[in-house]
């Protein structure tokens, strides 16, 4: 089943993102070569492809998983969430219609 991970950052956690970024990109490409992410992408905190120094507010990650326990481990497990850049982390089921 597919889950969306939604996270909103910590104000001011532009730097530990950068450092946690390759690491975090790792775990993503991981789900990508097993195919199992459909999309994950940040929130960019102004209307902008790159936002620059204004940072993001948060990360959309869809992938599947075996159980929404899974998902939520998977997503516990995060190098953002190891290096305080969520605030918070919500993990729900998605059943994708389009495309």
């Amino acid at each position: 089943m597919l889950y969306a991970i939604i996270a909103v950052d910590n104000p001011d956690s532009l730097s530990a993102r950068k450092a946690a970024r390759p690491a975090h990109l790792e775990r993503l490409q991981t789900l990508q070569n097993e195919g199992k992410l459909v999309l994950a992408g940040p929130h960019p905190a102004i209307d902008s492809a790159d936002p620059g120094e204004a940072g993001f507010t948060g990360s959309l990650i869809v992938a599947e998983f075996s159980d929404l326990g899974v998902a939520e481990s998977w997503a516990a497990a995060d190098p953002y969430v190891e290096a305080g850049v969520y605030r918070t982390v919500s993990v729900k089921p998605f059943r994708q219609v389009f495309p």
